[in-house]
């Protein structure tokens, strides 16, 4: 398993179970794999980050979410998903709605704003964030309805 990728702690764990390994002797290989350093929860945490965060366009809210099902302490996870700045998670945001945009040419405007948002809520970006960058982008696009102009942003 630790040579297709890096894994975590608990994933290991599950895979020795599988295979009908007892508890105690799981915890046994599971400390000598950390010794050897082939697991590391906050090596595995921020790798995780960066590639699903470039490849995914996932937000930090989404990220962590996305460790702690896997395994990795909840105060790891933030550690690690507080790599992404507010920039870099507005600027993916931004990029995802450009490139979704170019596939809804034929939609009205209210249609175009409901899904880009949709979009955005399921990759973890936060509320405000997203209407603002849906905002401007369809501005920029040409969009005329001021719809959004009256949402307030925190």
């Amino acid at each position: 398993m630790l040579a297709v990728r890096p894994r975590t702690r608990d994933e290991l764990r599950t895979a020795l179970r599988r295979k009908g390994f007892d508890d105690e002797l799981c915890e046994s290989l599971l400390g000598k794999l950390d010794n050897a350093g082939l697991v590391d929860d906050a090596a595995f945490a921020e790798m995780w980050v960066r590639s699903r965060h470039n490849r995914q366009g996932l937000a930090r809210r989404a990220l962590v979410a996305e460790l702690k099902r896997k395994g990795v302490d909840g105060a790891v996870a933030a550690e690690a998903a507080g790599e992404i700045d507010r920039d870099a998670e507005e600027e993916q945001a931004r990029r995802l709605v450009r490139k979704k945009m170019r596939s809804m040419l034929s939609v009205d405007e209210q249609t175009a704003t409901r899904r880009l948002l949709g979009m955005l809520a399921r990759k973890g970006y936060p509320q405000g964030l997203s209407y603002a960058v849906v905002r401007d982008e369809l501005r920029n696009a040409g969009a005329e309805s001021t719809m959004l102009d009256d949402v307030t942003l925190d």
